[in-house]
């Protein structure tokens, strides 16, 4: 279940390094959950329709919000402390709360990114992981194991798991792009991807998303 939230403009400046407030204000509205000891099934995109202004982001006309849970009993949840609760931060309010439906799948489809990136790593022999980008075929590979891993926590089994995840190396406008979340720096592409599955495994990539990070505001799927 996707749920697009429309906000009244900021009235305190937005910084660039803010997912970590994002996710505070989703697990506020959720109230006490366990999400946290858990794989995620869930993702959000980031704020859409602001532009930068002296070092931080302004949203003059409000912004656009997307969260998907694939259970949707924690999608309600959500929804019910949002109607409580409608405040953001950064002097942001909830005025309108819409449910998204998800697309026809069938056995390809291509996700836009929701104004986030895909954020996947590799355990190198220190110990250490290395971040995999989009313009590496063997990102593909890794992205593919661990959406499979998510999919098996879910519970999914047989069909749903012969499912291969690549990135539309076509896009002409694919980059990298750093992210902070509480001084900690993050690499992660921001590329379509193609899931190839059964609509099933598609429809829970639309809503938990893909690759690392899901629950702090990376790997949404549009």
């Amino acid at each position: 279940m996707r749920l697009q939230l429309q906000l009244t403009p900021n009235t305190q400046p937005v910084p660039f390094n803010h997912l970590h407030q994002l996710t505070g204000a989703l697990h506020k509205w959720l109230g006490p959950n366990d999400i946290h000891d858990t794989t995620s099934q869930y993702s959000f995109g980031w704020l859409r329709g602001g532009d930068s202004k002296n070092g931080t982001l302004r949203f003059p006309r409000g912004a656009q919000w997307n969260i998907s849970f694939y259970d949707e009993g924690k999608a309600r949840q959500l929804l019910g402390g949002m109607l409580d609760k409608p405040d953001l931060g950064f002097g942001m309010q909830i005025f309108e709360i819409r449910e998204v439906y998800p697309p026809d799948f069938q056995s390809r489809h291509c996700f836009s990114t929701d104004g986030s990136s895909v954020v996947i790593r590799q355990k190198r022999p220190d110990g250490s992981r290395a971040y995999l980008l989009w313009d590496d075929p063997a990102t593909d590979i890794a992205l593919t194991e661990s959406f499979r891993r998510k999919l098996t926590t879910a519970g999914f089994t047989g069909d749903d798991l012969a499912v291969a995840l690549s990135f539309d190396r076509s896009y002409p406008a694919a980059r990298t792009r750093k992210s902070t979340i509480k001084g900690v720096h993050h690499r992660g592409s921001e590329c379509p991807i193609i899931v190839e599955g059964t609509p099933d495994a598609q429809y829970f990539a639309w809503t938990a998303g893909v690759g690392e990070l899901t629950g702090s505001g990376f790997g949404a799927l549009r």
